[in-house]
């Protein structure tokens, strides 16, 4: 079981799983306000939803915002994501093939420590945004989301080691789950990667029934768990104080 490594460093010390808190203002005043809330709570990452920002066409604007978040963070790493609305994001105004110049500008400009982008997005997109996370020098989550279903096992498995194979530094999986079954099936695969991978793992289940994921998924191997810190970015997840009071029930239970 691998811990996420952020500029040469192991996020939360390495304790599995650190807890990342999403930003989802639309305006720049929204994130401003929102960010000086959630960044108190002190979240081990913090998540900038792009995708929610309305000006996410105007790149002067973006990276004005970018810049806000670095100064309101502290030393609190920033992962950057424009969630497509295929997997889950909110539609916005700007073509598909502006994104990866949209990436590479956020990306150099400093103010993100990590990108997370599609791994089923166009191969030529998934390609020039791992070719730009390398050169900028920050770690790269491609991940995979379905927002109807629970993939089966196969799937699952398949979906941790297409993105290793895509070289990513960090392999990602949203499901949502139908049954009990669902979430004992993707909670198993993610013990799996977590054992089988050479990067690190992030997993959840969504929604009420895949709540408990959130809790329980860094025994499971899963690097990174996702919690409110001001609104949330996507169904199930608890508040970040809920979540770290029941981490910390956990980890002094299976240390004991």
């Amino acid at each position: 079981m691998i811990p996420i490594q952020v500029a040469g460093r192991a996020l939360a010390g390495g304790r599995l799983p650190a807890v990342c808190a999403p930003l989802v203002g639309r305006t720049r005043a929204a994130l401003a306000a929102e960010i000086a809330v959630v960044a108190a709570k002190r979240p081990d990452l913090l998540e900038w939803r792009v995708d929610f920002f309305e000006a996410i066409a105007d790149p002067r604007e973006v990276l004005a915002a970018a810049a806000d978040l670095r100064a309101a963070s502290g030393d609190i790493p920033i992962l950057f994501t424009r969630r497509c609305e295929r997997e889950g994001g909110q539609p916005i105004a700007l073509a598909e093939a502006g994104v990866p110049a949209l990436y590479e500008a956020v990306a150099g400009s400093g103010c993100v420590d990590l990108l997370d982008f599609e791994m089923g997005n166009d191969a030529a997109h998934v390609a020039q945004v791992r070719a730009l996370a390398r050169r900028h020098g920050l770690p790269l989550v491609l991940s995979f989301h379905d927002f109807q279903r629970t993939p089966g096992e196969a799937e699952l498995r398949e979906r941790f080691a297409q993105a290793q194979r895509l070289e990513a530094d960090i392999a990602k999986v949203a499901v949502m789950p139908q049954s009990t079954e669902d979430v004992h099936r993707l909670l198993g695969a993610t013990l799996e990667a977590s054992r089988s991978l050479a990067i690190p793992v992030i997993s959840m289940a969504m929604g009420g029934l895949g709540a408990v994921t959130r809790l329980c998924g860094g025994v499971f191997g899963s690097a990174l768990t996702f919690a409110v810190g001001a609104a949330p970015s996507a169904p199930g997840q608890i508040a970040i104080e809920e979540v770290r009071a029941a981490l910390a029930t956990l980890q002094r239970a299976t240390s004991a």
